[in-house]
């Protein structure tokens, strides 16, 4: 095989703090790669800025005049991590036979990628980046992170144990993956339903070394309940037990003080309905509530909106292009994400 076309794809979300460092290690592999030979020198990075408040697109615009290596994406506006990735892959694909993602804080070992791609070399779409171990986690995290795998497991959801979006895809994976038209794309669930043959690649996740995790526990809950909901129904089928198992209790018990009647006991008949209330009006707002959730995602998924819009493509522009305009094209361009009209 000759040496493949390598992009590595790089969701930032304001990463001003940590960004100036992942240029240099990203950029200073890339190049050690194409030096080796392991990848073909038009190999590039590709900075996908989803629509950050500070100063990330500011990094990646310079850094793209300084580094030929790097390239940048700009989005519109924040379209979520999972649709920020999948506007890096979809931008980059024509151009690449492979595609890295990684985040940019780099807890994800960089020094894996190349045994990624003696991987793909091997005849491997998909190769997936995942963790040793979780030592380095809270307890807590820990804990809920294997509850996670383990529910959607039982759920029927094929996902890959400790693995987040640090991956490698091929080409044809990328054309298989474009054929997933659902909104709600959950990424872990859905590249292993390519199917193509995959590997697994281990390391040793690190700390991050500036600015903030992008996924406090909220975020972390609702993206979670987002790929249960997006890839199994048994939530629903659940809610139908817990309300036949609600009515079965109801009719015992309905029927026990029936009959302590018919022996002259009494009980406390009060209690009894306050109880029964209870029960049965908190399982309908669960079941409302996540009836509600799934009618939510139909909604979303009939409106069929574009998963993100790019502002600017500094990917796909001619090689040299910078250099052949006249000053004060580069800002129009730039700005606008059209190319300068040419007598």
């Amino acid at each position: 095989m000759s040496e493949p076309v390598l992009t590595i794809v790089v969701p930032c979300y304001n990463e001003e703090e940590v960004l100036p460092f992942t240029i240099q290690e990203l950029s200073g592999l890339l190049s050690r790669m194409i030096g080796d030979g392991r990848v073909s020198p038009r190999s590039r990075l590709l900075l996908v800025d989803d629509g950050s408040r500070d100063r990330t697109w500011e990094l990646i615009y310079k850094a793209s005049l300084s580094n030929q290596l790097v390239k940048g994406l700009k989005l519109a506006r924040n379209a979520g991590h999972q649709n920020a990735l999948l506007a890096g892959i979809f931008t980059a694909k024509e151009a690449s036979d492979c595609i890295v993602t990684i985040d940019a804080d780099l807890q994800d070992d960089i020094t894996a990628i190349p045994e990624f791609i003696e991987k793909y070399k091997d005849g491997c779409e998909v190769v997936y980046g995942v963790r040793k171990s979780r030592k380095k986690d809270t307890w807590f995290k820990r804990c809920t992170a294997h509850g996670f795998y383990s529910l959607m497991a039982k759920m029927g959801v094929n996902l890959v144990y400790n693995h987040a979006d640090f991956r490698l895809l091929g080409k044809r994976a990328v054309s298989e993956l474009e054929r997933f038209r659902e909104i709600n794309m959950f990424l872990r669930g859905v590249i292993p339903l390519i199917g193509f043959k995959s590997a697994e690649v281990f390391y040793d996740r690190k700390e991050r070394l500036a600015g903030e995790s992008k996924y406090p526990l909220r975020k972390m809950l609702g993206f979670a309940f987002d790929g249960i909901t997006s890839f199994s129904v048994t939530p629903i089928r659940l809610v139908l037990t817990l309300g036949v198992a609600a009515c079965l209790v109801s009719i015992l018990s309905g029927t026990y003080f029936f009959s302590l009647n018919l022996f002259g006991e009494t009980a406390s008949e009060l209690t009894t309905l306050i109880i029964t209330i209870w029960l049965i009006g908190g399982l309908q707002l669960v079941a409302i509530g996540l009836i509600g959730e799934y009618i939510g995602k139909i909604y979303k998924e009939s409106k069929q909106r574009p998963k993100f819009i790019i502002d600017i493509d500094m990917f796909n522009l001619p090689f040299g292009l910078m250099n052949q305009t006249e000053p004060g094209t580069e800002r129009y361009r730039l700005d606008s994400g059209k190319l300068p009209e040419t007598n």
